[in-house]
């Protein structure tokens, strides 16, 4: 079969800030999550079309800022053109608002998208963390998203996880809290991102050391490293802060 022609998404709706939380599952290799994307429409439709692949979408709500909240009548998922289509049963007038949606990933093991990597204990135990690789455009298989590089949009980041485990994201953390529903994990959220592609956010889970030191400018810098190898992250710190590292 001939391969569609690759086509952008329309222009009508304009991704303002996503609000996202990530839960993965590193013994079935699943992600739960749920975002809520600041939008602005430009006109009126009863359809939003957005990236998608490899994805659940369990549930969609879109909310004006003058109006009732609305739920889509029907989720249209194309692997194959790496799309979902969330469709309304009213029109979505211009204006600004907020689109709410639940879905599920796979932790895949492609080294793409939001991905299982495994690594070896010190004890000599398999076991695995998830990391990201969006660039350029696999953000769409982590969580829904306008996904080309050119749309740009702030983000927070939140990471349920358990609480053993390091998660890090693109920005400094400003909170570390227990689960309220399971005292094993986590909730770690991250201050909000500069505007940027969706191909730049970064989510990484875990088991790492780490070395730091702070700038003549006075900013904390650190560099992560398997457990055990602190060491091996000098250099990078010492390039990273302009300063020898004793």
């Amino acid at each position: 079969m001939e391969k569609k022609p690759f086509e952008r998404l329309p222009k009508n709706v304009i991704p303002k800030h996503y609000d996202i939380t990530l839960q993965p599952n590193l013994e079935n290799f699943t992600c739960k999550g749920r975002e809520k994307i600041d939008v602005q429409i430009l006109e009126s439709t009863s359809k939003l079309v957005l990236n998608a692949v490899e994805l659940t979408i369990d549930d969609v709500t879109y909310e004006p800022d003058s109006g009732k909240p609305m739920s889509a009548v029907n989720v249209i998922l194309s692997q194959d053109n790496e799309i979902a289509s969330l469709e309304f049963d009213s029109q979505l007038s211009p204006g600004n608002g907020k689109l709410t949606i639940v879905f599920g990933a796979v932790l895949n093991d492609k080294m793409k998208g939001f991905y299982r990597n495994k690594y070896t204990a010190s004890n000599g135990e398999t076991r695995y963390g998830a990391s990201t690789q969006f660039e350029a455009t696999d953000a769409r298989r982590a969580f829904p998203c306008w996904d080309e590089p050119a749309i740009k949009s702030t983000f927070d980041i939140t990471l349920i996880t358990p609480k053993e485990l390091v998660a890090l994201s693109n920005m400094d953390v400003i909170s570390n809290t227990p689960s309220e529903s399971d005292p094993n994990l986590k909730v770690v959220k991250f201050a909000t991102t500069p505007l940027m592609s969706t191909y730049l956010v970064a989510c990484v889970v875990g088991e790492y050391d780490y070395v730091e030191d702070r700038t003549v400018d006075g900013v904390d810098v650190r560099v992560y490293t398997p457990v055990g190898r602190k060491e091996q992250g000098l250099f990078s710190l010492n390039v990273a802060d302009r300063k020898s590292v004793v």
